[in-house]
């Protein structure tokens, strides 16, 4: 096996200076949204009474479950002896933290009172899953930094399969944590599904590999280092892999519901009558993160081209917001049915109101706030990139491992006389 050699990410001065200066207009633009959502209040955002969880939210999951899946690239090299996906272990471990830190700070911009985290911080109601995830999502974070020294420094070294382990069973349980945050809450039909812990794993797998493989194309493309087909195909293929597991817990989610029959309403409204949230549910989620990406990542043709393939990473990210979505907003705006078949008890807040979803709109607020997450994530990974040694000098056929991690041949012992 050849020695891989890192460097740093060695474009122009001039187009780095104006991706950071990009990135950073977003962010600032994103901060000044929050001042105002700040001072004036949540009035000014599309939330209310019965939307708790708008847009910004929805970025911010999406964030965080993205960076458990962008470590997986990682964790297939060291936790199960995959040596082809090693020379990725460490742009793996940048994006998971940068994707996490970027989803973390909407999350804790969007809370209305954030200078009260330090309560959040100090008391703890461990039945509650909110408590918790704050241990899950720092814990996340310093095990995969200690992941990266395992892999960047030599001392490290002995521990890197341990620590890789480690890292894998955290991630699961953060992103199973994340998705039990809605599968825990019993009063809303949508919410109160087991499934969602497993169903976000899966996402998290095929977001995570979609943001990374377009984070490696373009950091690749734009410093002149080769990208062999070979590891592109095993890429593209695993990302096919994980988009067909979101549409198969997707499947099984609906039909449990739809074999229940106090959720035929729910589901009648969201698959048919829901109007942007029907229309995001069939578009969104199933054809744009879906099925289009499969046929173009499984198509003889189209699934050699790398634009093709960098197009099917975009459709399943954009994809993913639309599902998350439908996933966080649409399930608020369903009214909570008080007594099932019954009409006449009513709250002000639309509850026990069949038929009719509660109004949500996000505004431009909400909008600034979720890129400046994105904004975050990605200008942390690119000073990363530039600053250290991240990325690998080529990942072309020649270079690469092999596929296996061959054992070492025993020692020929000399035959007693």
């Amino acid at each position: 096996m050849k020695r891989v050699v890192y460097r740093e990410w060695r474009i122009a001065p001039g187009r780095y200076w104006s991706i950071l200066g990009i990135l950073a207009a977003v962010i600032a633009v994103a901060a000044l949204a929050f001042g105002y959502m700040e001072h004036q209040g949540h009035w000014v955002t599309g939330m209310n009474n019965s939307v708790v969880w708008g847009t910004p939210h929805v970025f911010a999951v999406f964030l965080i479950i993205s960076s458990s899946g962008a470590l997986n690239i990682a964790s297939i090299g060291s936790a199960f002896g995959k040596p082809i996906y090693k020379p990725l272990g460490r742009l793996s471990g940048l994006l998971a933290v940068a994707l996490l830190m970027g989803g973390l700070l909407v999350l804790v911009t969007d809370l209305g009172r954030p200078e009260r985290l330090i309560v959040a911080m100090t008391h703890y109601n461990f039945r509650s899953i909110f408590a918790w995830n704050i241990f899950l999502y720092t814990g996340f974070m310093g095990i995969v930094i200690a992941y990266l020294w395992t892999m960047a420094d030599r001392q490290g070294e002995p521990f890197n399969r341990p620590v890789s382990i480690l890292a894998l069973v955290w991630r699961l349980a953060l992103t199973t944590g994340t998705g039990s945050i809605f599968g825990f809450i019993v009063a809303r039909q949508a919410y109160d599904a087991a499934i969602l812990g497993p169903m976000f794993v899966a996402m998290s797998f095929a977001y995570g590999l979609a943001v990374f493989i377009l984070v490696l194309m373009f950091s690749f493309a734009d410093d002149d280092r080769p990208i062999g087909p070979k590891m592109l195909r095993r890429l593209k293929n695993l990302l096919a892999l994980f988009v067909s597991i979101v549409l198969y817990f997707t499947l099984v989610y609906h039909l449990t519901n739809l074999y229940v029959a106090e959720n035929n309403a729910l589901e009648y409204w969201l698959l048919l009558g829901g109007g942007i949230y029907t229309f995001l549910f069939w578009i969104g989620w199933v054809l744009i993160g879906g099925l289009l990406p499969l046929g173009i990542l499984y198509h003889p043709e189209l699934g050699q081209d790398r634009r093709w393939i960098a197009g099917a990473c975009a459709m399943v990210i954009v994809g993913g917001l639309a599902t998350l979505y439908v996933v966080i907003i649409a399930s608020q705006a369903f009214p909570i049915q008080m007594f099932p078949g019954s009409t006449i008890l009513e709250s002000g807040f639309l509850d026990g109101v069949n038929g009719q979803a509660a109004p949500y709109w996000p505004t431009i607020p909400e909008v600034l706030l979720g890129l400046g997450g994105v904004a975050v994530g990605l200008l942390i990974t690119a000073v990363g990139v530039r600053v250290l040694q991240f990325l690998p000098e080529s990942l072309a056929d020649d270079l690469l491992p092999a596929d296996e991690e061959q054992p070492t041949a025993p020692t020929a012992q000399p035959k007693p006389v």
